[in-house]
């Protein structure tokens, strides 16, 4: 299932951050960083994808079942923002893609085989590998 999905205005809870690490003057003036805050049970995504979504096991999605990412890599916070909602949309297809439901399937004879005449071949090397006696 292939979502094409970006997130309602309304949906997101922008803020401006300071930036933490280098930056020199500029860090300390500037809120350049954003944090992004997306309530997964609000949305207008499919129940489907809220599920597996809220089962996620990821550090970015709170117990109440909201998404903060932080987005930090450039100076310009438009970027930053851009940056982040690009983020969010990546979480999401993520989860919709469903992967294909494996079938059990036994081995065919000749694998099986193979793998007995390799171990009675690698069974012969080690015994070969003993104290020798004198008698």
């Amino acid at each position: 299932m292939h979502l094409a999905w970006t997130p309602a205005d309304w949906e997101l809870e922008v803020s401006a951050i300071r930036a933490s690490g280098p930056g020199g003057q500029n860090v300390n003036k500037v809120s350049s960083a954003v944090h992004l805050r997306f309530d997964i049970r609000r949305s207008t995504l499919p129940p489907v994808i809220k599920e597996r979504l809220l089962a996620l096991s990821d550090q970015r999605i709170t117990a109440d079942g909201v998404v903060v990412i932080k987005a930090q890599e450039s100076r310009s916070q438009e970027q930053n923002r851009a940056d982040a909602i690009a983020r969010l949309v990546a979480l999401v297809q993520s989860v919709a893609h469903t992967p294909k439901a494996r079938r059990a399937t036994r081995p065919t004879y000749g694998s099986q085989q193979r793998r007995l005449a390799g171990k009675a071949q690698r069974g012969e090397v080690k015994s070969g590998r003993g104290k020798i006696h004198w008698d």
